[in-house]
């Protein structure tokens, strides 16, 4: 890769957004300019009608090796106060990118090979679903650079693992293997790692051809329900199911339920 290529690919075809993260020299670790191209492209596949579903890969057979630690040295010789205020600010930059993978009303889903460490396994953990060659491994790392997770990690983690399991992950910040990783539920399978990039198309295609509107009803209910009580779930559902009746999408579902084919949702 010459050094003149942007940090961060967009492209949208046959109704998936991929977005690569595209510093393989770093193994993609990620950086400011990163985010000032992921977050339009975001965006963008949020509102375009034709994006049913959003794949986030890494180039060069790595995911993301987290932040730009190199960078990190540049702010070293600040007084603590401008440190604190620094890398606050890099924090809540960066998770306006979390925030908006969270709130897209489409299913998003990390396709991981190789390295995945820190703010690259905050980026898995924030996705809907998760697919990872056999020869990726994962750490949060966080804890071997004296500071604590972000990009969400401290919320999805224990979510994922149950608040001990949790607790050694973040603390200890311990290499896993993807085999590992699939068992503790933070990815959803493991596959050969020449078959990933096969296997990641299937899976996003199959998501697209779906009943998007539902998806993204789908997705908001269950990442409600870990702060609703039982009530107010229940009111949810029937809202939104209510929602799904309008659409042209549950009338295909249903007849081809009835008439016994396969539907043809097209997110209307």
């Amino acid at each position: 890769m010459s050094g003149h290529e942007p940090p961060f690919l967009g492209e949208v075809a046959d109704g998936v957004a991929w977005a690569t993260f595209n510093r393989p020299q770093a193994l993609n670790a990620y950086s400011e300019p990163m985010r000032e191209l992921i977050l339009p492209f975001l965006r963008h596949a949020e509102d375009d009608p034709a994006v049913r579903c959003v794949v986030l890969r890494g180039a060069g057979g790595n995911f993301m090796a987290g932040g730009d630690v190199k960078s990190f040295t540049e702010h070293m010789a600040k007084s603590p106060l401008q440190r604190q205020m620094t890398f606050e600010a890099l924090c809540h930059s960066m998770n306006a990118i979390i925030y908006q993978l969270r709130r897209m009303p489409k299913p998003v889903v990390a396709s991981v090979e190789g390295a995945c460490a820190g703010l690259g396994f905050s980026f898995v953990l924030a996705s809907d679903l998760a697919l990872a060659a056999d020869n990726a491994s994962f750490t949060l790392a966080y804890s071997k650079i004296g500071t604590t997770p972000d990009g969400g990690a401290s919320f999805f983690l224990p979510r994922t693992l149950g608040l001990k399991r949790a607790m050694e992950v973040a603390l200890l910040s311990e290499r896993m293997d993807a085999a590992t990783a699939e068992r503790l539920g933070i990815l959803n399978r493991v596959v050969p790692t020449a078959e990933l990039q096969a296997q990641t198309r299937d899976y996003a295609h199959r998501l697209a051809r779906g009943a998007t509107q539902a998806y993204g009803r789908t997705k908001a209910l269950l990442s409600s329900a870990f702060g609703q009580a039982l009530e107010a779930q229940l009111q949810s559902e029937a809202i939104n199911f209510g929602a799904c009746a309008r659409t042209d999408d549950m009338v295909e579902g249903v007849a081809a339920f009835v008439q016994k084919r396969k539907p043809e949702f097209r997110n209307k």
